[in-house]
């Protein structure tokens, strides 16, 4: 692998800033058409947030046989998971295996993180600089920077002052952390906290959890893959893929059309115990429209309460850790024993909605009144998501806008793709996509599929510059939020909204249209002659 020194000034057909699923095939689909391109990464290998994400328990909450490219039915056919869920070892595992399938490091610049990206109009190229200060130019400019790249820091006085280790799970260290015999504080109760507290508690002396928002969570029932299903699977991929793709979240799975009140409470208890045997996301696919109708969200969301009632011993407790909102509202999360190990004597949950932290000391954190001292600090807050990759990275397009600036009260995009005033600058699963709401490889290997395409489709017809055009970008930015106007998913916090990150604006972000309806128009808008698109 290169260093950071090796970037120099070179000029290529396409700059990719990032080496995570999105860029890695985007390379590969460049390559095919024989263009010149360069992946620029800030880690030092492939991977993107599976690079990154190393905390106790991270895991994907898809299926491993869908949560993998399809491009290629060879590599489908070779690759072996091992669980139903693969454990973010086995995922890096993954992406470097295609790493090395493609022969793609070769093509990627590690260990630079580009700080800058400029378009000059008058050479119709992108300049790129890295920190550095080293530079490459290109015609285009992908931004494959994923929707959950940056780790979001709580603004809580004192933070700095810990004398102990802080750990954030966004950025967790390459090497094992053993907290045996510790004291330690985990901030935030989201996806990646209900992944690693089971284990953190297993290890500590003490565990202290602090909870502002308690969270929805699905059984995994995490197991190794049966021999025979896997055969099967592979023998139906074909298939699967194509069924998956006519599903809203692009997931293959049993989901029902019908409504949660039109049958009896026997029935759909039944229903609902069945998805929570089964366990993980397709639980909310019990009825068609839970993210639509209060009436029928209660139902589910009393069901899982209920639930943990039921494995959480003490009933203050357990009360405490019951979400008030809807399910769904926020990412559900999948868990395995997250519920169960505040029964463990060690385990201490604090509540702060009422009573926020107050400062983190030098020896723990202020909360209620006195300290809690730890030995280690665990942030679990999550992510600036879908918009954060991009506005840390000083991108100005025509006239020297700034992309930070635009969005500063919120992002517009045309289809995720792409913005007007920012020529040939795409971007992988961007806001007004459906993006997080999907099987997020999938998805990408759509949109890769989308800009590969377009960019032959220049080439071919000699245009060299596109952009969206400003009435077409409104247009569908006013739908995504119609469309998530419509249904329940606006009446929570969340990061959909960027509510989990002090100061940023509250737009809805991701397009909740379903991954079906979203390909059908990028299809349209293709066979439109790039409709929405300015081609110059």
């Amino acid at each position: 692998m290169e260093d950071s020194g090796a970037m120099g000034e070179r000029d290529y057909d396409v700059a990719i800033v990032g080496a995570g699923f999105a860029g890695m095939y985007l390379l590969h689909r460049l390559r095919g058409l024989g263009l010149r391109a360069r992946v620029i990464e800030a880690g030092g290998d492939v991977g993107g947030t599976w690079y990154w994400n190393r905390y106790p328990g991270a895991r994907c909450d898809i299926e491993s046989m869908q949560y993998s490219y399809q491009f290629d039915d060879a590599l489908q056919q070779e690759w072996c998971w091992s669980q139903r869920y693969a454990a973010q070892p086995e995922i890096l595992q993954y992406a470097q295996h295609v790493a090395d399938r493609y022969d793609l490091r070769r093509d990627i610049q590690f260990n630079t993180r580009i700080k800058s990206a400029r378009y000059d109009e008058a050479a119709s190229r992108w300049t790129l600089e890295a920190e550095v200060g080293a530079t490459i130019a290109a015609r285009f400019c992908v931004m494959a920077t994923g929707c959950l790249s940056v780790a979001n820091w709580p603004r809580i006085e004192g933070l700095k002052s810990f004398a102990g280790p802080t750990y954030h799970t966004a950025l967790w260290p390459h090497e094992p952390i053993d907290f045996t015999g510790q004291r330690v504080a985990v901030i935030g109760t989201g996806s990646s906290a209900i992944q690693s507290i089971p284990l953190i508690a297993e290890q500590a002396a003490e565990l202290f959890v602090f909870q502002r928002t308690p969270n929805y969570a699905i059984p995994a029932h995490n197991a190794p893959l049966d021999a025979e299903y896997v055969k099967d699977f592979k023998a139906n991929y074909a298939q699967i893929r194509a069924e998956a793709k006519q599903t809203p979240p692009g997931i293959y799975g049993r989901f029902r059309q019908g409504k949660a009140m039109e049958v009896t409470p026997a029935e759909r208890q039944a229903e609902y115990e069945r998805r929570w045997a089964d366990g993980g996301l397709a639980f909310m696919g019990s009825y068609g429209d839970l993210m639509f109708s209060q009436e029928s969200n209660d139902t589910v969301a009393d069901f899982v309460r209920a639930k943990i009632r039921e494995i959480v011993e003490d009933p203050e407790l357990a009360q405490t850790l019951c979400p008030g909102n809807i399910i769904g509202g926020k990412r559900l999360c999948v868990d395995t024993n997250y519920f169960a190990t505040f029964n463990r004597d060690n385990v201490h949950l604090i509540d702060v909605r009422e009573q926020p932290i107050e400062a983190i000391t030098a020896t723990g954190v202020r909360a209620h009144g006195r300290n809690f001292a730890v030995d280690a600090l665990v942030i679990a807050t999550g992510f600036d998501a879908m918009t954060g990759a991009l506005t840390n990275i000083d991108i100005h397009g025509r006239d020297g806008d700034g992309l930070r600036q635009r969005w500063a009260a919120g992002p517009s995009s045309y289809l995720g793709l792409a913005m007007a005033d920012f020529p040939n600058l795409f971007t992988v699963t961007g806001p007004g996509s459906p993006s997080v709401f999907t099987n997020m490889i999938p998805t990408i290997e759509q949109h890769v599929d989308w800009i590969a395409d377009c960019i032959a489709y220049m080439r071919a017809h000699d245009y060299t510059v596109i952009e969206a055009e400003p009435d077409a970008q409104a247009a569908w930015w006013d739908h995504v939020q119609d469309v998530a106007a419509a249904g329940l998913k606006t009446s929570t916090d969340s990061w959909y909204l960027g509510a989990n990150v002090e100061g940023k604006a509250r737009v809805f972000m991701p397009y909740y249209g379903g991954f079906p309806d979203y390909c059908r128009k990028c299809e349209e808008v293709v066979a439109g002659g790039y409709a929405g698109f300015a081609l110059r």
